[in-house]
């Protein structure tokens, strides 16, 4: 590997010009896509403006299916030969003719003149290594200044593209907008694709390639074949957010069948329904090498998760699945509990954001306790599971011996949830990973914080606590503060919006002047703190000359500049007595 081995290129905000007439089919037919053009008659310019390429979020309708983000790529016809225009202009009015015309009629003539003074274009050529066949309408020859430039600029950012693939690891070419975009708004596209994807074939250096977010159709995903099946150094394909939709999924699967190297496969939000989760499912089943599979944001429903877990039964290799914010609902969750009672190979099942429920996550729980592998990472947050969902949850946790980290962020156990999932980590001893105990947006109250902190006195793997937004008020924190005296492993501590006011604060303020070598960063954002909670906290820094702490944050509270000005002395003098900057967030 190289010295360099990531390239990132970033978007840049949309160039848009008023050109010369941009004259094709292609362009006149293209929908969604901006067009702008004038008449080039002497002392008159009239100006048409067709509709603008929009990217909408569409609502729900009532009671039907959420529905995605849509991305709408205008697709031009193959390039038309280009004629002068002034020829144009003057065979069709003499010059100084005033001319108003509507969109049809001014359609209608274009074509007229097409027939009468343009050759045929010749058939399209396959694109290859040493150009790009561009598809833009007639008259582009007239391209003068500014974005004639951005059109040379935009094949030659592509051949650098090429090149960059043959020479670095890892390369990331995911929305890179400015550089490719030509008038209708497109990013490289499928015709881009085309041209950056011969470069991979008997590729040898690049393992990580990006087309993220680009505007690749179905169409474009033709590109990989014949260059997929004879690339084995490709590790990781990421062709997340386009539209390429079930059957450009299709026609993937169909060429990684014969890939001997894509270990992670990323297609999440890209239109993946049902019918493509079949294809995939079919994949797995003759495909020995994936090991990572991302498929989030897709609208892959009860039917797509069968599919999935079929599948399951007869890979022995997939050791990541990650299906967040699809439609698998308490169904989905019981086949795939199915899938997995057979598989042995899963290490990490990422389901948020299903609606599974606590039926779905009973039959979920039931299947993961069966099965002989060992589930490491398991993500359920977001799924409207209550407290009797988190005594299923609980069950597992007592008895799996390999869960390292678990997420119930934004679900709704309670109280009685979070004592059983705290009475359940008592039995625990192998939750480790940072992140490991996420109960944001869980209303557990104070008797729920209580019971958390009675086990995570002693528990000595947890590095990560999240409590955010989790309605524990003054008397939560009065627990948590205690708990923080014995417990020498949590490093990180979020407990924002929890209204714990000045009250919880100076709570936490005594548990601070005790020695914590563990205890790193705190967040105490939107808790209502005023001054004297500042004041409080201050002086615990200035009394701890070992504070561990470096990352404190009190953003979005009630501190005036008093509270801040003491706690910036606060910070000053700690530096002062051990060179250790506490960076202090208002």
């Amino acid at each position: 590997m190289g010295s360099t081995s990531t390239i990132s290129l970033y978007s840049h905000p949309k160039l848009s010009h008023r050109a010369q007439p941009v004259l094709s089919r292609s362009f006149c037919q293209a929908r969604d896509a901006p067009l702008s053009f004038a008449l080039p008659f002497s002392g008159t310019r009239r100006c048409f403006r067709l509709k603008r390429l929009v990217v909408k979020a569409a609502a729900r309708p009532e009671g039907g299916p959420r529905q995605r983000r849509v991305y709408r790529q205008s697709q031009s016809d193959n390039a038309l030969t280009t004629a002068p225009v002034k020829q144009i202009a003057s065979f069709v009015v003499p010059a100084g003719v005033f001319v108003a015309a509507t969109f049809v009629q001014l359609t209608v003539l274009w074509k007229l003149v097409e027939k009468l003074l343009m050759p045929k274009p010749s058939r399209p050529s396959k694109p290859t290594a040493e150009g790009m066949n561009w598809s833009v309408g007639a008259g582009t020859n007239l391209l003068s200044g500014f974005t004639g430039k951005l059109f040379r600029e935009s094949k030659q950012t592509l051949n650098e593209f090429a090149k960059e693939l043959r020479a670095f690891s890892s390369v990331d070419m995911s929305d890179v907008l400015a550089y490719t975009r030509f008038w209708a708004g497109r990013n490289f596209g499928d015709e881009g694709l085309f041209f950056l994807a011969e470069s991979l074939g008997y590729n040898q250096t690049a393992e990580e390639v990006s087309f993220a977010a680009n505007g690749i159709t179905a169409a474009g995903i033709k590109a990989f074949d014949g260059v997929l099946q004879s690339n084995i150094a490709l590790k990781t394909l990421n062709l997340s957010g386009n539209p390429i939709g079930d059957e450009g999924v299709k026609c993937l699967c169909d060429i990684l069948v014969d890939n001997a190297g894509v270990e992670r496969l990323q297609l999440s939000s890209v239109d993946l329904r049902d019918e493509g989760a079949r294809a995939i499912a079919e994949l797995l089943k003759n495909n020995s090498i994936l090991r990572v599979l991302e498929l989030n944001n897709n609208m892959i429903d009860y039917s797509g998760f069968t599919s999935l877990a079929e599948a399951l039964l007869e890979n022995s290799t997939i050791r990541s699945l990650h299906l967040n914010g699809n439609y698998g609902g308490a169904l989905g969750a019981n086949a795939l509990a199915k899938g997995l009672e057979g598989n042995k190979s899963l290490r990490e099942l990422h389901l948020h954001g299903n609606s599974i429920g606590d039926e779905g996550i009973r039959a979920l729980m039931s299947g993961l306790s069966s099965r002989k592998g060992k589930l490491a990472v398991l993500d359920i947050g977001n799924n409207s599971i209550s407290a009797k969902g988190a005594f299923h949850v609980a069950e597992y946790i007592k008895n799996c011996k390999s869960l390292l980290w678990i997420n119930l962020y934004m679900n709704d156990i309670g109280d009685e949830g979070a004592e059983k999932i705290a009475d359940a980590l008592k039995q625990n001893r192998t939750i480790t990973t940072i992140d490991l105990l996420d109960l944001a947006y869980n209303p557990i109250g104070a008797d729920g914080a209580k019971a958390l902190s009675e086990v995570l006195k002693f528990h000595g793997n947890i590095n990560t606590l999240k409590l955010g937004w989790c309605q524990i008020g003054a008397s939560g924190a009065e627990f948590v503060a205690d708990m923080l005296r014995y417990n020498n492993t949590i490093s990180i501590l979020d407990l924002r919006a929890n209204g714990l006011r000045d009250e919880g604060a100076k709570c936490l303020a005594q548990s601070f002047k005790v020695v914590n070598e563990a205890l790193t960063s705190i967040d105490l954002a939107f808790n209502e703190i005023r001054d004297d909670g500042a004041f409080a906290i201050a002086q615990a820094l200035k009394a701890n000359e070992d504070v561990a702490v470096t990352s404190l944050n009190l953003a979005n509270n009630f501190l005036t500049k008093f509270g801040q000005s003491a706690l910036t002395d606060a910070k000053d003098l700690v530096y002062e007595m051990n060179e250790k900057e506490v960076n202090i967030f208002f």
